[in-house]
């Protein structure tokens, strides 16, 4: 599955922001930072940015619908876990070709890496599953590659 992520100046600002960064890198095209780096680029981690044009996102609240992460109350589904668990995000690396910029457009995608298990005794079997992300521009660089690693929970004795 691959969608389009534009990459727009504010949204590299308001994200920079969000994270309490105010380099000028990230907003200011005639600042000396900006200048010595090319102009405006993206902040290290502002690909994940691209999930909010991941059709498939499920965080993503709908009209009409349920929304996992609402805190509405008890009621919205959870997204579904493969094998039945629970599911948690354990790491995230990040390896970086070249600068994300305003103008630029991601082609996103994904595919499965690796997968293994550990046996914990609290929580039963923990499978681990890599999720890598391609962030490709509109010139054909590769650009970003991130590397998700989830633990999905088997289950186990009570603590």
């Amino acid at each position: 599955m691959s969608f389009q992520f534009p990459v727009e100046a504010g949204a590299i600002m308001m994200f920079a922001r969000a994270l309490g960064d105010d380099d000028p890198r990230w907003y200011d095209e005639s600042s000396p930072a900006a200048k010595a780096h090319g102009g405006i680029q993206a902040p290290p981690t502002f690909v994940n940015s691209a999930a909010h044009f991941d059709p498939d996102w499920p965080y993503r609240p709908r009209p009409g619908r349920p929304w996992f992460g609402s805190g509405a109350g008890p009621g919205a589904p959870s997204p579904t876990v493969a094998g039945g668990g629970t599911s948690m995000q354990a790491e995230q690396h990040y390896e970086y070709f070249t600068p994300v910029r305003p103008g630029d457009v991601l082609t996103v995608e994904r595919s499965p890496g690796r997968t293994w298990e550990k046996e914990s005794k609290r929580s039963g079997t923990l499978r681990f599953e890599e999720e890598i992300t391609r962030y490709t521009n509109q010139r054909g660089e590769l650009a970003v590659v991130a590397t998700r690693v989830r633990v999905i929970t088997g289950g186990g004795e009570p603590a």
